[in-house]
């Protein structure tokens, strides 16, 4: 499916978040430390700079659109998946290799539900840019 130009460079965004979540799953099945250490800073570093600001991105701008059109469920969804992850932060910096599996696969299925339910639910909007 082709994706509105409003929603290109947040689902862009999206792919370096997959990324992301392999990465951290992969390092926390190892259990090498060195591994999980590394993830850990990754996905920190990771989060800070970009994944945070994309959250609220998606908070400031697309959620409001939603709760005016009455499908709180998906916005709830969405603030649920980003205080979930917000909140696996002071494992990662702990090294918890469970924090970091945990973050991993929150990442991927919320990339996922935003691709396959969140950004079509927007596209249907009336009056969504194209």
């Amino acid at each position: 499916m082709k994706r509105s130009a409003f929603l290109r460079p947040l689902s862009r965004e999206h792919h370096a978040a997959l990324s992301l979540a392999r990465d951290c799953e992969r390092a926390a099945r190892s259990g090498e430390a060195a591994k999980i250490e590394h993830a850990c800073q990754r996905a920190l570093r990771d989060f800070l700079l970009e994944h945070d600001r994309h959250f609220a991105t998606e908070e400031r701008t697309l959620l409001p659109l939603l709760q005016e059109a009455g499908t709180q469920p998906l916005v709830q969804r969405t603030l649920d998946d980003h205080r979930r992850l917000r909140g696996l932060l002071d494992g990662l910096r702990q090294c918890d290799a469970e924090a970091l599996r945990s973050f991993g696969k929150c990442l991927a299925d919320h990339v996922r539900f935003e691709e396959r339910e969140l950004f079509p639910a927007l596209e249907r909007l009336p009056g969504f840019p194209a």
